[in-house]
C-alpha cells in the first residue's frame, strides 16, 4: 500500500524500487491506450508498464504481474472503487480543454508548462473541481445517462452544445501489420 502523504516517484516490484515517470501527462498517455479499443487487454498492459516505469526495459518478465497491479494502484491513487456499472461521462481527451481549465482554477496556475507535475496533485486537483463548466457538462451527462430530467437551463445548454457534451465514439482502425508489429515489438504471442 502507498502512503498518500507521500508522492511517489517509484513503485516497489519484486523487492527492489523502480522509478516512474509520475507526471500527470504520461498517466494520461497510459489512460488514452486503455480506453482505445483497437488495443487487445495485453498490449494495454504492456503499453503502460512501458510508459510508466523509466527502466521497463530491463525488468524481468516475471514481475510484469505484480508491476501492473502496482501501476494501477498508482494510477488509481490506491483509491477502491466499489461501484460495479461506471457510466462513462467524461473522457480524458475529449473532455482535456474543460479539464485543464478546471485544473488551473483549482491549482490556481497552468498545468501545461513544462514541469512536471506530479499525477496524484493533478488527480488530486481533477477531484477538487467545484463549479465550472466542465462540472455543468459532467451533471448534464450523468443526468441523461441515468435518465434524469433536466433542469431547464441545462436542456437549453444541452441543445446549444451538444458538441461539448456528447462524448465521441473512440473507434480508429489498425491495419493487421500495425497491430502484428507492436505484439511483435513487446514480444506478445498470439
Amino acid at each position: 500500500m502507498m502512503s498518500v502523504w507521500e508522492l511517489p516517484i517509484a513503485l516497489e516490484v519484486g523487492d527492489q524500487e523502480w522509478n516512474i515517470r509520475y507526471d500527470f501527462r504520461a498517466i494520461l498517455d497510459i489512460l488514452k491506450y486503455f480506453q482505445d479499443p483497437e488495443y487487445e487487454q495485453d498490449e494495454k498492459e504492456m503499453i503502460c508498464l512501458d510508459i510508466l516505469y523509466v527502466d521497463f526495459a530491463n525488468m524481468p518478465y516475471d514481475l510484469y504481474e505484480e508491476a501492473l497491479e502496482k501501476a494501477v494502484e498508482f494510477i488509481d491513487m490506491d483509491i477502491k472503487d466499489d461501484s460495479k456499472n461506471q457510466l462513462k461521462v467524461m473522457d480524458w481527451e475529449q473532455d482535456a480543454p474543460l479539464i485543464t481549465s478546471a485544473i488551473n482554477g483549482v491549482l490556481r496556475t497552468e498545468i501545461r508548462s513544462p514541469q512536471l507535475l506530479h499525477w496524484w496533485t493533478f488527480l488530486g486537483a481533477y477531484m477538487g473541481i467545484r463549479e465550472s463548466l466542465f462540472s455543468d457538462i459532467l451533471s448534464i451527462r450523468y443526468k441523461k445517462a441515468k435518465g434524469k430530467k433536466l433542469e431547464k437551463w441545462e436542456e437549453e445548454f444541452y441543445k446549444e452544445n451538444k458538441s461539448l457534451i456528447i462524448l465521441k465514439d473512440h473507434k480508429t482502425e489498425r491495419s493487421k501489420e500495425e497491430q502484428e508489429a507492436l505484439r511483435e515489438l513487446f514480444g506478445i504471442k498470439r
